[in-house]
């Protein structure tokens, strides 16, 4: 029996403040199923929210203070409204504290609050722990102190029914909420993200991709019905963008379109980067090689996925992972073992890494009839050809952020 984990944040939320919580706000995690730093390039992904999430119970005070509790960390983390700095002994609550400094930057008036946040999306394995909290704080705030983003700014607040629930978000709002999430990962924790963690965990739909073109910012939802399933398979080595390398690749990516003239690698194809290939370093051919090409994949990914051909999006899986691996050089050879391992078993039908890379896990693709024997078969080659643990996890694709 699937465990009711709104209960266990409420738990957590008792045993650290003594009376249940008025509020609890639900984040999904992520998966990029194409389409690796494309993003914050203006190019297409197809990702997945998925049923591992970030719950976050919380209740207003009047003292001008927060305090944040984690069934993760043992140590709660306290702090005044009026003074929103990281602390290095809690970097987990600086999610937290960059969105809240956003919703100050834009105007959004909030007071102090008691706050305890449960987790079942792996930290470090890639599927955006960090942007499933920070959806969370948005969306608890928002049920604290109503607000609503528009492009321009603030909107008329919205109004509660009866029941004391507020209306469901607008497409566009949640378009604002995601901006304003990046905003807080980019300014307060210091990674230059696109906004593909923010915008999958808020516009998820369950049995569907979503296909989003970071040029236009359109989310469509793509179905993804058939006898297949996907795993996750974690290598066991932390995956962490704030240490640069993050950065550094974007901008590579970033000189590279500045090199041949356009403002991003969006606008570039694969006959224009070959002729202007001595206009480019070594590092700047290399990235936009794999950001051309994955703009490419996710194109006819799509269609793949729309015609229900799922062993040629499998292909297509395999062919972007290869680019990761030799192009994008952000492949670890835990996550190219992964890959070899699951490329030789006959239920896969794709595999390739996901999220920033370095470290984290690998999505795999498979054929339903064979999960059990293709997790049993990870998790024992895993072990003895690198001598780490792995638990292969099934997901089920799920709706957005509530």
């Amino acid at each position: 029996m699937q465990r009711d984990l709104n209960s266990e944040v409420v738990t957590l939320f008792k045993r650290h403040f003594g009376h249940a919580p008025p509020h609890v706000a639900r984040a999904p995690g992520r998966l990029e199923l194409l389409g690796n730093h494309t993003d914050y390039n203006q190019g297409l992904v197809l990702a997945l929210a998925v049923d591992k999430f970030v719950y976050f119970a919380a209740s207003p005070r009047s003292d001008g203070w927060i305090e944040i509790a984690s069934s993760a960390f043992p140590e709660r983390e306290k702090f005044a409204t009026l003074k929103l700095e990281r602390n290095p002994a809690a970097p987990w609550a600086d999610y937290v504290k960059g969105v809240l400094n956003e919703l100050r930057k834009r105007g959004v008036p909030f007071g102090g609050f008691n706050a305890a946040i449960h987790g079942t999306v792996p930290m470090g394995a890639g599927m955006s722990s960090s942007a499933a909290i920070e959806v969370a704080t948005a969306l608890t705030m928002r049920r604290l102190r109503p607000y609503s983003l528009t492009t321009t700014g603030l909107g008329t607040p919205p109004q509660p029914d009866r029941g004391g629930n507020l209306p469901p978000l607008t497409p566009q709002e949640k378009l604002e909420m995601a901006k304003l999430c990046q905003s807080a990962e980019n300014s307060f924790v210091a990674v230059q993200c696109g906004l593909l963690d923010q915008i999958s965990s808020l516009f998820g739909k369950a049995h569907h991709a979503i296909e989003i073109d970071f040029q236009s910012l359109a989310v469509e939802p793509v179905p993804m019905l058939g006898e297949i399933a996907i795993v996750v398979c974690n290598t066991g080595v932390k995956h962490s963008l704030v240490g640069g390398e993050y950065n550094e690749l974007r901008a590579h990516c970033e000189s590279a379109a500045k090199a041949l003239g356009v403002k991003t690698l969006r606008a570039v194809d694969g006959r224009m980067l070959a002729a202007n290939r001595g206009r480019l370093s070594d590092c700047e051919y290399a990235c936009a090689s794999h950001v051309v090409g994955e703009i490419r994949r996710a194109v006819y990914g799509a269609r793949a996925l729309r015609d229900g051909d799922f062993e040629q999006f499998g292909q297509f899986m395999f062919q972007s992972h290869e680019s990761s691996r030799d192009n994008f050089k952000n492949s670890t050879p835990a996550l190219d073992l992964l890959v070899e391992l699951a490329r030789a078993h006959p239920a896969c039908l794709g595999a390739r890494l996901t999220g920033g890379g370095f470290g984290g896990a690998t999505i795999n693709l498979l054929r339903r009839a064979g999960v059990e024997d293709f997790r049993r078969h990870i998790a024992a080659q895993y072990r003895e050809r690198s001598g780490r643990e792995t638990e292969p996890m099934l997901c089920q694709t799920v709706d957005g952020a509530q």
